[in-house]
Order: structure tokens, then sequence, then C-alpha cells
């Protein structure tokens, strides 16, 4: 449980420097400083441009699919984003879902939740709202969503069973979210999986794709389909300045353990 709380110390400090600073200088990897010596790789987000909804000010680059282009958001439908950072996919939510609908960003950095909120202040929305809240102790009651969305935020959570729980709980009969997380398909280096820095990239709390879709199941959910599936390379440079040579070597003869996954499943 220490460990645990360490963790979300960790990530909640880096998320609001993140929060803090001037989005051009924003990268998936490029969070802090020490990641990649100023270089910004962008190596795991995806282009929401073409979305509706899409507002710049509110991209921060750090996710790793687009859960909220495949989740089957209907209009009037109440949406849950766990981890909403600037609110980027909830104003695509809001846009799929229409003035009736409702969308709910929840996001445990205060940063993140005031950077929200004043991006929603500019645009005028009515029914958009974010909460500050653990996405493993959702702070909404039971049976809400229609949908719920979330982008390589799981990864940043150490109990993620915990988290797939209270999605559970949160979601309507009938309910489904669509998520895109980090998974391994083998073992990374010790020395990767140890540095404080790639939690913020999601790659250090990665589990592997049977763990993580077990996880899944056992929580009840049904109709589990993987609707993306993407390798992610680490940066030459990145790993250069930040790693031995004996842990490149380990990782370069080990390609394509990394992989972003959005992940579809129903209650």
């Amino acid at each position: 449980m220490e460990n645990e709380q360490r963790i979300k110390e960790i990530v909640r400090d880096t998320y609001g420097k993140i929060a803090s600073e001037n989005i051009q200088e924003k990268g998936s990897c490029c969070s802090t400083k020490s990641c990649c010596s100023g270089k910004n790789y962008n190596m795991m987000a995806e282009n929401y441009t073409g979305l509706d909804g899409y507002n710049p000010d509110a991209d921060l680059g750090l996710g790793c699919g687009l859960p909220t282009k495949f989740a089957k958001i209907k209009k009037g439908d109440t949406v849950i984003d766990l981890g909403s950072g600037a609110g980027n996919d909830c104003f695509v939510a809001r846009a799929e879902a229409g003035d009736t609908g409702r969308i709910i960003g929840i996001d445990f950095t205060q940063e993140m939740i005031e950077k929200a909120k004043n991006n929603e202040k500019k645009l005028g929305f009515a029914n958009v709202e974010f909460i500050l809240g653990d996405i493993d102790n959702i702070p909404v009651e039971s049976n809400l969503a229609d949908v719920i969305v979330s982008n390589c935020v799981l990864n940043l959570v150490p109990n993620k069973k915990a988290v797939f729980n209270e999605i559970y709980r949160v979601l309507k009969p009938n309910g489904h979210f669509s998520i895109s997380d980090i998974i391994l398909t083998g073992n990374l280096p010790d020395e990767i999986k140890s540095a404080v820095e790639m939690y913020a990239a999601c790659i250090t709390g990665a589990i592997s794709k049977d763990l993580y879709l077990k996880n899944i199941e056992e929580t009840g959910f049904r109709n589990i389909e993987i609707q993306k599936e993407v390798v992610i390379d680490l940066p030459e440079d990145f790993m250069k300045n930040n790693f031995s040579e004996e842990t490149i070597k380990i990782y370069n003869e080990n390609p394509n353990i990394i992989k972003s996954i959005t992940v579809y499943a129903e209650k």
C-alpha cells in the first residue's frame, strides 16, 4: 500500500508539472526534461485533429490511442473520461453525445482539473464537468454512465483491478467502455521497469496483454474486443540518455514488446 501511494504521488507531481508547462513542450515521453534531453517525441500519442470536438488547447499529447473514436457514443449518452487531463477526450465525446448528453472528466491532479475547467469555460459547454478524484475510487454514483473512455491512464494506477471494478460499478447495465492503454508482450529489462520517469510515459506500470484482458474478464465484462493494436518503439536517443548499453541491447533483442491497445467491453 505504501508503494502504491508513492507511485501515485510521483504521477500526481509529474502531471501537475505537465499541466503548468507550455503545451508546445509536451510529448508522451518528454513530460520532464530528464526524459528525452529536450527533444519532443510524441512516441505514443495519436492524431486527434480530424475528430469533431477536437480542441488543441486541451491536447497535451499524453495519450496512446483514440478511444473516443471507437467508443460508439450516441446522442444523449452520459460519458465519463477517466484521467481526463486538460479535457481532450471529453470535448470529443461531447461532440458525439451532443447537447443532450452529459460528459464527466475525472482526474486526480488539481492542476489538470483547473486547466480542463479553463478550457471548458472558453468553449461554453453547459454539459461538460470536471471532478477531482482517483479512478480506483470514482467519485460518482453507481450505474451512471452509458460509456466510459480512458486514454493511457490505467497504467499509471498500481491497482488496475480496482479500476476495472469501479468501471463496472459506474456503468449502467449494458453500458460499455473503450480504453486505450499500454501493454507488454514480453519482459522489459529491470532498469527500464524501475525508471521513475517512465511512469509518466505509461510504460513502467504496464502489465502483460494476457493479464490485462484477464482482469477485464474476471471483473464480469463481456464481448471483449481489441479495437486497435500498435507497436510502440522507444526512441534511440531516449534510450541512450537514460539506460545502460546492456539494457539497450536486451531491449533491442526483444522487439515489439511494448504495444498500445484500444479495448472495448460491455457490462
